[in-house]
């Protein structure tokens, strides 16, 4: 699972849907595995405006990654630092997979396992069950 996915996912138990704490999901016992890809700035420049870049930041922190920058980089790098960041970004956004682990809900505390690379966000018919008074 690349970690960009992360960015997309949010906690699926139904009372987690309103709280701001539910998002990013925080990796627990994270097996990491770097796959280099051809780096694609027309991609990441496409992709950055759709990220949420403070959970970006969490993630990143929690995985040991501390050297992207606090602010979300914008537009063209135009100097060798400035491509080197995105460099950084491409790096842990496209190339970095969790292989093995878990996701877990920071307002719940639900976990989500991920083997081979897949996270199971299929929920126990206790948390994902919808009453006919909820819809």
């Amino acid at each position: 699972m690349k970690l960009l996915t992360v960015n997309f996912l949010t906690c699926a138990v139904k009372a987690c849907k309103t709280s701001a704490a539910s998002f990013p999901l925080h990796f627990q016992d994270a097996e990491l595995e770097q796959r280099e890809l051809e780096y694609n700035p027309t991609f990441l420049q496409n992709i950055l405006p759709r990220l949420e870049w403070d959970a970006i930041l969490t993630v990143a922190a929690e995985l040991g990654f501390t050297n992207l920058p606090a602010s979300k980089p914008e537009g063209q790098p135009e100097t060798e630092e400035e491509q080197q960041v995105m460099r950084s970004v491409h790096t842990l956004l496209l190339e970095t997979e969790v292989t093995e682990g878990k996701m877990v809900c920071g307002n719940c505390g639900h976990e989500y396992k991920i083997k081979e690379g897949i996270a199971n966000f299929l929920l126990p018919n206790h948390l994902g069950k919808v009453s006919l008074s909820d819809s």
